[in-house]
């Protein structure tokens, strides 16, 4: 049970790495952009890839009509994400250390990777509601007007994951090193259920092959 518990701590303490690292990527590529404009999402903000990535988007979209790239004070979630990865970390360390001390057994830790992935669910929701709303509600005096073959406005939404052509941008939308982490962290706490799993396992066969031996 040590060794879950120990993995149990590590895998929560991987979730940290999302203070210093993205989240997810958006990258826009374009013939008339050798080098691509990208968006590095942090769970206190957004970032350009470059010194004036943002700035350059932001000019592209006010002529399509798109908002401008929210900074972290015009978003709830850049106020309540880190608070809820540091409540998950604290807990996941604090049943890791009950669970080295023998105060609570394995399935705790699986308990704690099923809240994190609904947590996980919630916020890729929570995401793609902002990519609609980002990509969708449009300026109806934009510069520039494009529709769709039946008239209606084009949606300029990046795609939540993987790849997607708007008008001439190639553009992509992948999980980032702190994501990576946070999987990693999580995949952890999996191991750590099983390894708990087959400890106690193998203790109460110890236990009935003692009773069953003369």
């Amino acid at each position: 049970m040590k060794k879950a518990s120990i993995l149990m701590i590590l895998g929560s303490l991987c979730l940290l790495g999302l203070f210093q690292f993205p989240l997810w990527n958006i990258m826009l590529g374009a013939p008339q952009y050798p080098e691509p404009l990208g968006m590095n999402i942090h769970i206190t903000g957004i970032q350009g890839v470059s010194e004036f990535d943002l700035q350059n988007i932001d000019g592209l979209n006010h002529y399509i009509g798109m908002k401008t790239i929210p900074k972290a004070g015009e978003m709830w979630e850049f106020d309540i994400f880190p608070i809820v990865i540091i409540a998950m970390v604290l807990l996941g360390v604090l049943l890791g250390i009950l669970g080295f001390i023998g105060k609570i057994d394995y399935r705790f830790f699986l308990g704690w990777f099923l809240l994190m992935s609904i947590l996980g669910i919630m916020g890729m929701y929570d995401f793609n509601l902002w990519l609609t709303d980002y990509g969708s509600n449009l300026d109806p005096h934009a510069i520039i007007k494009v529709v769709n073959e039946d008239g209606t406005p084009m949606s300029y939404k990046p795609p939540l994951f993987g790849y997607k052509k708007l008008l001439n941008f190639d553009v992509s939308s992948m999980p980032a090193t702190g994501a990576w982490m946070m999987f990693v962290g999580m995949l952890l706490t999996v191991i750590a259920f099983f390894v708990g799993w087959r400890c106690k396992n193998s203790v109460s066969s110890e236990k009935k092959h003692k009773l069953v031996t003369p």
